[in-house]
């Protein structure tokens, strides 16, 4: 059978989506057919996009794969048009990867089961077309599609101020995504010929002043989605009052959208512009790692807490994107996807935590550590990842950000050397915040009230499943980083060349030494 030119992508995206609607006809009285059905079709869904990445992805190809195109809506020129490429695919794989376990993580959600797992599995396919549609006008829709199940999730299951949370993040990001709809219309009808497609848009001649709105609005939009300083302070909200499985797709994924986005349409889209703001996003990245982490400090509710550093960790992901390196721009990438699989592992263990001391503030906690081993060790191991423990994925996504910035020859020395020094002090901080937690919530004295009151429960298999499935990622990555790196490198790279491209003095520098190795080459003398 020739699996050559099956519509994978279209298949995986629509296969949770149409499962997602069966759930309403499948007979349950408890809601536990329910949630096997669910995490059969997650786990079914992942394996299909793990197949279709062995089967249709060529590692060095830089450009777009198992592209599958359908005229949608003729009169607007809307075509279902999905690809991948070295952004997208390492993104989907993560998007499986995470969403799956959250569905197994959603075991004790006894609150309307059926509407809750109906929401999961239509964000599994939500969240994958995010990273594959290549067509503008679709990408705006699905953006948008995706918004509907986390404002419902975070509503109805969230805790005592959800209402205010889930309208907060319906308003930023909502918001936000009229910036993109302005963008895409106007690149859309930009010139001789009308098209969504992100490729034939992207070969357009923008002018300059034009190209610098774009890229401003984008910003913006992406910005809250990041999320980049001060369009971030609906993250904190959301988190604080989102359950375990929420939290996890929210550090997960739905940040990674905004990064995935600004590579793809603000770098990769409008270089001429991005050369103009790369130097503001490095300083937002500074900001974000350095406020985000003082912020994270001053935290005493452990959700905020851990909130807090997830903004500062996504600024890496900025200074990357910015910085006209290949170890940069490939940095930003492995940041993605490595603080996915840390932000869900950390979430999930305030979860948990949450589940057996019903509090989420330290003042309360103390000693916990004791009644709770495996807890103990979970929590550990997660925070020291999150530190970026050598060994670890934070560790090697961090140092090739550094080593990007600090090597481009875009920058000055003046400015390289004040924001890498600025963005160091970010990673002091961290450990500090995160150890200072950890010996707050599981060393000292007990809090004798919150035992004597509540049964310590320690970690049971389901558990200790979902954290080793997120720390063997995350351990191998920060061993063998080649192993997510060479997915991405070769698209990475060529983006980077187009970038450098655009920043004038760095064109006149390589034309210069391509002209003098070409002079030298002529003068050299030749031996027969």
């Amino acid at each position: 059978m020739d699996l050559t030119n099956f519509p994978w992508l279209t298949t995986i995206i629509l296969f949770p989506i149409v499962a997602s609607l069966l759930v309403f006809v499948i007979p349950d009285k408890d809601g536990k057919t329910i949630r096997w059905f669910a995490l059969t079709v997650g786990l079914i869904d992942f394996v299909l996009i793990v197949y279709a990445f062995y089967q249709g992805y060529d590692l060095n190809n830089p450009n777009l794969q198992m592209v599958e195109s359908y005229t949608w809506i003729p009169d607007i020129d809307l075509k279902w048009s999905v690809g991948v490429d070295g952004l997208s695919m390492p993104l989907i794989l993560l998007t499986g990867f995470i969403t799956t376990l959250a569905i197994m993580a959603a075991w004790p959600v006894t609150l309307k089961p059926r509407l809750f797992y109906f929401l999961m599995l239509a964000m599994y396919g939500g969240q994958i077309a995010v990273f594959a549609v290549q067509d503008m006008l679709l990408f705006f829709l699905v953006w948008e599609l995706e918004l509907v199940p986390v404002y419902l999730i975070l509503s109805i299951w969230g805790g005592k101020r959800r209402l205010y949370a889930a309208t907060k993040f319906i308003l930023y990001t909502a918001g936000g995504s009229l910036f993109i709809l302005v963008g895409a219309l106007t690149m859309a009808f930009y010139g001789d010929t009308v098209t969504f497609d992100m490729s034939a848009i992207a070969q357009k001649d923008y002018g300059l002043n034009l190209q610098l709105l774009l890229y401003g609005g984008f910003l913006i939009a992406y910005g809250v989605k990041l999320p980049i300083f001060p369009l971030h302070t609906w993250l904190p909200d959301a988190h604080g009052e989102a359950t375990a499985p929420a939290h996890m797709l929210l550090a997960g994924i739905l940040l990674k959208m905004g990064g995935y986005a600004l590579i793809r349409m603000n770098a990769g889209m409008l270089p001429d512009a991005h050369a103009v703001f790369a130097p503001i996003l490095i300083i937002l990245g500074v900001v974000n790692i350095i406020y985000a982490a003082f912020t994270s400090f001053a935290q005493r509710n452990l959700k905020r807490k851990i909130a807090y550093s997830s903004i500062s960790h996504m600024g890496f992901v900025l200074i990357g994107i910015a910085s006209f390196t290949d170890i940069g721009m490939s940095g930003a990438m492995l940041q993605m996807i490595s603080h996915g699989l840390i932000g869900a592992s950390l979430f999930f263990m305030v979860g948990a935590t949450y589940d057996r001391t019903h509090t989420l503030m330290l003042d309360e906690m103390g000693g916990v550590g004791k009644k709770m081993k495996k807890i103990f060790a979970m929590w550990t191991t997660c925070s020291m990842a999150s530190l970026a423990l050598p060994g670890m994925s934070g560790f090697v996504a961090e140092l090739m950000v550094f080593i990007g910035l600090a090597t481009s020859d875009a920058y000055g020395m003046t400015f390289r050397v004040i924001m890498v020094s600025l963005a160091a002090v970010g990673v002091i901080l961290t450990p500090i915040y995160l150890l200072s937690m950890l010996r707050e919530l599981m060393y000292g004295p007990e809090n004798k009230e919150l035992v004597s009151h509540t049964k310590l429960i320690d970690a049971e298999p389901r558990e200790v499943f979902i954290i080793a499935c997120l720390l063997i990622p995350i351990i191998g990555i920060g061993l063998y980083p080649k192993i997510v790196t060479q997915i991405y490198d070769s698209t990475t790279n060529q983006l980077t060349a187009l970038l450098r491209n655009s920043v004038p003095n760095l064109v006149e520098t390589e034309i210069a030494d391509k002209t003098k190795n070409q002079f030298v080459a002529l003068q050299a003398p030749t031996i027969d």
